[in-house]
């Protein structure tokens, strides 16, 4: 592994870490870098209360210095508003529960009825927790906060090398784009979905899934969806056939899946390619008559593959499908067990979100970001960024010359 990250904190938690270990010494990183996406991660139709709390912008702890990496870990953290309610109930130092007030607020907060759905009753049996409230601290899609704020620095460092990650939403409940009307102007079609508060690049389908969630709010329910991830610019041979884990494949689908509302990821055609013949699924290869040395001269007639074949990228655009499951915590809530007093009962509702799909897309995108920047400097190495560039456009320059 090239490069690593690590997040810590708890969702009503005084803060959110985020460590990021492995970046070239100076690449020009700012919070202007990192701040938008977390922005985007807060947007969309059918967010919740906590959106109108949090207002995230990063802090940069370590790693960077007058606006540069310095070679070692990136550490950055990101303040809690809504922690100014809970001091007591989520301290991290003992408190005097004889004290009438302190306990009434440490037991407000606790919870043992379970949601299925959620990490609540295998966390809680797993770690022996009978306040379920140290599992879903830690496992609310809060920490994805954390992974934007991750990808931001991997997507900087992308586009230093002219690679860009992008996602629009193709689903939601039952309403649903045509994909055959898109076309691949991905960068259009993310620049479309960016004024879409639903993030889906047709404005006709974007108002029917707004209705959508409406509706499922109107319900007490809730909704999930299908994401398009694209990553643009990759060059050829990123990832190996020589061991099942350098799959470049693998290596995506293991990201994105986890991701906490991921239920599915395809790559290219996905599923699809079990109901074709292999004429129709095998993208045909040919030469570009007017390749003129400064790009591949090997072209595909179509990208069913997703841009990745026998674990390495082709150089075409890598096309990621995600479906994501509704979200667990529903006002009306499902029917469960309360693990204290071993009861049957509804699941436990706190503050939600009725859709997240448009959020998820921001998420899935760093992730992306993550993968690629691993498989970058797995390949091409270098300690500063004028090295990494080096070595890179090297590779291209054969690449072009093959």
């Amino acid at each position: 592994m090239s490069i690593r990250f690590l997040t810590a904190g708890e969702s009503h938690g005084p803060e959110l870490n985020i460590i990021v270990d492995g970046i070239p010494s100076n690449l020009e990183i700012l919070p202007e870098n990192i701040n938008p996406d977390l922005t985007r991660r807060q947007g969309g139709y059918g967010r919740g209360g906590r959106m109108k709390i949090e207002k995230d912008q990063v802090i940069f702890t370590g790693g960077v210095r007058l606006g540069k990496t310095i070679g070692g870990p990136i550490s950055m953290k990101i303040i809690n508003n809504d922690f100014k309610s809970w001091e007591v109930p989520m301290s991290s130092v003992p408190l005097d529960t004889e004290n009438p007030e302190i306990k009434e607020k440490i037991q407000s907060k606790y919870v043992s009825r379970v949601r299925p759905g959620h990490a609540d009753l295998a966390g809680s049996t797993k770690y022996a927790h009978e306040d379920v409230r140290n599992v879903l601290e830690r496992s609310s899609a809060r920490e994805t906060t954390s992974r934007v704020a991750a990808g931001a620095v991997f997507k900087t460092l992308l586009k230093k090398l002219n690679i860009n990650v992008v996602s629009y939403v193709l689903g939601i409940g039952s309403e649903s784009i045509d994909e055959l009307t898109l076309g691949t102007d991905y960068l259009d079609l993310f620049k479309r979905a960016e004024a879409s508060e639903v993030r889906c690049p047709d404005s006709s389908t974007s108002e029917k899934m707004k209705s959508a969630i409406s509706e499922a709010r109107a319900k007490g329910d809730t909704l999930g969806g299908l994401i398009r991830i694209v990553a643009l610019g990759v060059p050829v041979g990123l990832g190996s056939y020589t061991q099942w884990d350098k799959r470049l494949n693998g290596r995506i689908a293991y990201a994105l899946m986890s991701v906490h509302t991921v239920k599915s990821v395809e790559i290219g055609l996905g599923k699809a390619v079990s109901t074709h013949y292999g004429s129709d699924v095998h993208d045909q290869i040919y030469i570009d008559t007017e390749w003129n040395n400064d790009r591949y001269r090997y072209k595909r007639k179509t990208n069913n593959s997703g841009g990745i074949e026998g674990g390495m990228s082709t150089g075409a655009p890598i096309l990621c499908t995600i479906a994501t499951k509704p979200i667990p915590t529903l006002i009306k809530p499902l029917d469960s067990v309360d693990i204290k007093t071993k009861t049957n009962t509804q699941a436990h509702f706190e503050r939600s979100d009725i859709c997240v799909v448009p959020a998820a897309g921001v998420v899935l995108e760093a992730m992306l970001a993550y993968v690629l920047v691993d498989a970058i400097l797995e390949k091409f190495g270098g300690d500063s960024v004028d090295e990494l560039l080096d070595n890179y456009n090297r590779y291209l320059k054969r690449c072009y010359e093959w």
